[in-house]
């Protein structure tokens, strides 16, 4: 109890000494440190607010040459398929709510979808979106996808190694397209070849030279069979067709990072 005393008096000495210092400085001073203050607490007020806005709503659809990606973009626009497959040489881009909510009572938040040409050139295009994007869609032809597998792998396996995406942890998902049709593969089947391959590719990249820094993080666990588990951002796999409409799995994912 006395501690609680001596520390209770000195608590008051501290006080006292406060307002007898306070009486001695000048009624000028007192406003003027009570305006930079009233001012910091605006603007930390203020960057607060700018900074929960600046929330990406930017999702970004890429993949191969041929996987879909054009259609998806204006499934999700305004529900065509825009005549169907389009080889695109520049990318789409358009902020919009999504086709499917239209329909919807209220307020909705638009989402920016960007479709990147899968040609091989017109690749470094990605890299301008990805520091702003809430999710990347990684999409894969499930109908031609043996094929087009090392091609796809390495393409993702490029994606998952970038600083832009392993330090904000950004979400992708691996779109299966196509997989109305009878003879395409399933999700499962996709994702576990894709790890297969990109088990080869770490070991093979590695093994190149340390002075190679083409990718600026590496994946996996050493010693053990590659897993998208182990990768720095979630990775989740869906189906869709684009031709027909399907993407419920792909809208799911968008609204989960791109809150409406």
């Amino acid at each position: 109890m006395d501690e609680f005393e001596q520390w209770k008096e000195q608590v008051v000495h501290w006080w006292n000494l406060g307002l007898e210092y306070l009486h001695q400085v000048p009624p000028t001073q007192l406003y003027a440190a009570a305006a930079v203050l009233a001012f910091t607490t605006f603007l930390l007020l203020l960057t607060v607010r700018l900074f929960k806005r600046a929330k990406s709503h930017t999702i970004v659809l890429t993949g191969l040459s041929g996987s879909g990606k054009t259609v998806l973009f204006y499934q999700l626009r305004d529900g065509s398929t825009h005549q169907g497959t389009v080889t695109s040489m520049e990318p789409n881009e358009g902020t919009f709510i999504l086709h499917s909510e239209t329909t919807k009572k209220g307020k909705i938040k638009p989402v920016h979808i960007v479709d990147i040409p899968g040609h091989s050139r017109l690749r470094p295009k990605l890299d301008e979106y990805l520091p702003k994007a809430a999710g990347i869609v990684f999409v894969v032809d499930a109908l031609e996808f043996l094929p087009n597998c090392r091609a796809a792998s390495e393409y993702l396996y490029d994606i998952l190694t970038k600083g832009s995406v392993v330090k904000k942890k950004i979400p992708l998902l691996i779109l299966c397209n196509k997989t109305d049709k009878v003879t395409a593969h399933s999700k499962e089947f996709i994702r576990r070849q894709i790890e297969k391959e990109i088990d080869k590719l770490r070991a093979s990249r590695s093994a190149i030279s340390d002075a190679d820094i083409a990718n600026e993080f590496t994946l996996g666990v050493a010693g053990e069979q590659f897993s998208f588990s182990q990768c720095y951002n979630e990775v989740t796999t869906a189906e869709a067709s684009g031709l027909n409409g399907e993407i419920s799995q792909l809208e799911q994912f968008i609204r989960k990072y791109v809150k409406p």
